[in-house]
């Protein structure tokens, strides 16, 4: 892929876009030029990200000039989609909100009672056995801000933009390898560090974007668009090891809470939200159940695809997804016609395109793959 493609609609793709977010499980920012590849001499104006997670992929296909829906069911992938695909502004306008923000002073409040915690000759492990995400200085900071946030008489926007600014700031200095249900043992070195509001790298976003927040079921009913991207979560194929069905409302609780500031119930070593435990949330594409001899997860695929209201679905899948290589291949083709499939090999840092669409079926049983599938329904 040269430097700069061009779709039907002279939209100008580019290889690597400025996107931003979150240290992330599921981030697709190594995938994007191959998802960016699948535009190429299709006619594509409207795209809706399903699945948008940290936003970057949305961000992408923003940045390249297309019209973008983005949906995802999690409270702080919305405020990310808010701040950077709804945005008008230039970035000097925040300016003054960040330093405003910055210059807060710091006190004990919720969330430093809760994940806030001292230096112990490098150990994390606080007097009473737990550990602990961020150090004090920097939760006590966190405690003004977010306190600060709510106090001023911001724009829907404005205030998205600023808890966007505040997360990434913490996701900066905390001591986790990247999620929010254990910590470190030992301090990380960053965990030091003084936290300090940037402002997002947000531009003027020239096209109306749709930012949704909801089962992605709902979305689809009301969403028409000319292709729709699709990456679920991931239901594991070993039946020894069912996944967790909650794993980003619960690898990601802090964000939640930091966005709600609703100081809520919360439990476990990691001091994680009650209303993200296994018993409350679930998600049906990480579900390990059966129905009917069918795997609830491999159903809800076909339910998507089927569902799209799209001309061109586009599907990223894992090899060690609950759904077979054949399964999966049934599906594609029972709703479309693939025209092209991309495989990323996560230990080569390799991405590749199938020269035949049933190609990947050999590839599939090769550990650490994923496709991208594009299909013209």
């Amino acid at each position: 892929m040269s430097a700069t493609n061009y779709s039907m609609f002279n939209n100008a793709i580019i290889d690597n876009p400025n996107t931003q977010g979150v240290k992330y499980a599921g981030s697709k920012l190594k995938l994007i030029p191959s998802i960016l590849s699948l535009l190429e001499n299709i006619e594509v104006e409207t795209i809706l990200d399903g699945f948008s997670g940290s936003t970057r992929v949305s961000q992408a296909f923003a940045r390249c000039g297309f019209t973008v829906v983005s949906n995802d069911i999690s409270e702080w992938s919305y405020i990310f989609g808010r701040c950077y695909l709804k945005n008008k502004q230039s970035p000097n306008y925040y300016q003054e909100l960040i330093n405003q923000l910055n210059n807060v002073k710091g006190y004990n409040g919720w969330f430093t009672e809760n994940y806030g915690g001292l230096d112990f000759d490098g150990s994390a492990i606080q007097r009473d056995g737990s550990k602990r995400i961020w150090q004090i200085h920097n939760t006590q900071k966190l405690d003004a801000i977010r306190d600060e946030i709510d106090t001023l008489n911001l724009s829907e926007i404005d205030k998205s933009v600023a808890l966007t600014s505040l997360i990434l700031a913490m996701d900066e200095v905390d001591s986790s390898l990247g999620h929010h249900v254990s910590y470190l043992k030992d301090w990380s070195s960053r965990s030091y560090k003084n936290m300090k509001l940037k402002i997002p790298n947000v531009w003027v976003n020239e096209k109306d974007n749709c930012v949704l927040k909801g089962d992605i079921f709902d979305a689809l009913e009301n969403t028409v668009v000319d292709l729709a991207y699709f990456d679920p979560p991931y239901g594991s194929n070993n039946e020894k090891m069912p996944p967790s069905r909650v794993r980003y409302a619960s690898y990601y609780h802090l964000w939640t809470t930091i966005i709600l500031n609703d100081k809520p119930t919360v439990f476990g070593a990691a001091n994680r939200r009650a209303d993200c435990s296994d018993k409350v949330v679930n998600s049906v594409f990480e579900d390990f159940r059966r129905e009917n001899d069918e795997f609830i997860a491999v159903k809800a695929i076909e339910r998507l695809i089927k569902s799209a209201k799209a001309k061109y679905v586009a599907l990223s899948y894992s090899s060690g997804g609950k759904a077979t290589a054949n399964e999966l291949n049934a599906i594609l083709n029972r709703h479309g016609t693939v025209i092209k499939t991309i495989e990323m090999d996560y230990k080569k840092n390799v991405m590749a395109e199938m020269k035949w669409t049933n190609e990947w079926l050999r590839e599939v049983e090769k550990s650490n793959r994923e496709f991208i599938f594009l299909i013209v329904k």
